[in-house]
């Protein structure tokens, strides 16, 4: 891929003649998706990682019936957000039950997503990653009940490292992620056409990083020599870490943990 800006690109287009893949779940690519067309580039959206409800709502719905037993939610994506707000109202609960508890966001654009929904967030980290929100969280919790509303497979930091600063946490699954067996075929069909195959490919958790290797191989990164044609982009640390975990190179990272970070990224990565 050219690492320098083409005689046909401009101020405004510095994308332009790029392909970049977007993985995201189809619901939440329109906001990255959009950034790189802006800057001109030909966006390909395959989603890695598909949202769905967990098998059994019964421990969230259990945890906020009792919300006034907690003193702090911790909410790690928007995804939670929605899936709290929704079983809320299923339960007929208003955001009265919640303005008794500290709320701490993993990110801004999950402190956008409650504020939106009328409520005060009392903390967001430096930076948008576990160990930063254990961080900001140090000298609060210890002796609080703490709820935790997350994805059904996610990392242990967060509970296992406020556990031992004292507070008493619960963990209850939100939503849960899987990959899209609809992508399987389009993902590959792309991958080995040398006409179509995309410049650069973007990441934005771990879990689109394991999706999209499962969808595009079943097999490591290693074994798959037309994946190194591209540039991989990740939009931070955690995600970079499974990256290279799993055989990947990280050849463009994130300063801010965002979405608007990840296309910055990109775009100064291709000037």
């Amino acid at each position: 891929m050219p690492t320098k800006r083409s005689k046909d690109r401009n101020q405004n287009e510095p994308l332009h003649g790029l392909r970049i893949l977007v993985g995201r779940a189809r619901h939440q690519a329109s906001v990255l998706s959009s950034g790189l067309r802006k800057l001109g580039a030909e966006v390909l959206e395959i989603p890695f990682i598909e949202i769905r409800r967990p098998r059994s709502y019964r421990p969230l719905d259990s945890a906020l019936k009792n919300l006034a037993a907690y003193d702090w939610l911790i909410l790690t994506s928007v995804n939670g957000v929605d899936a709290v707000w929704d079983r809320l109202e299923e339960l007929h609960l208003t955001k009265k039950s919640l303005h008794h508890l500290k709320i701490a966001a993993i990110g801004p654009s999950t402190k956008k997503a409650i504020e939106q929904r009328g409520l005060r967030v009392a903390v967001v980290p430096k930076e948008y990653v576990a160990e930063s929100v254990v961080k900001s969280l140090r000298e609060k919790v210890a002796g609080k009940r703490v709820l935790l509303a997350r994805a059904k497979v996610a990392r242990d930091v967060i509970p296992r490292e406020l556990r031992k600063l004292g507070a008493k946490i619960d963990v209850v699954e939100a939503y849960e992620t899987v990959t899209p067996a609809s992508s399987r075929a389009r993902l590959r069909a792309l991958m080995e056409d040398g006409q179509r195959r995309p410049h650069v490919i973007t990441f934005t958790s771990s879990s689109t990083v394991r999706n999209f290797l499962a969808l595009v191989a079943d097999r490591s990164a290693h074994a798959t020599p037309e994946l190194h044609r591209a540039r991989f982009a990740s939009i931070g640390p955690v995600t970079s870490s499974t990256m290279r975990e799993l055989g990947l190179p990280v050849d463009i990272e994130a300063k801010e943990f965002t979405i608007p970070g990840l296309i910055q990224a990109i775009r100064s990565a291709t000037l």
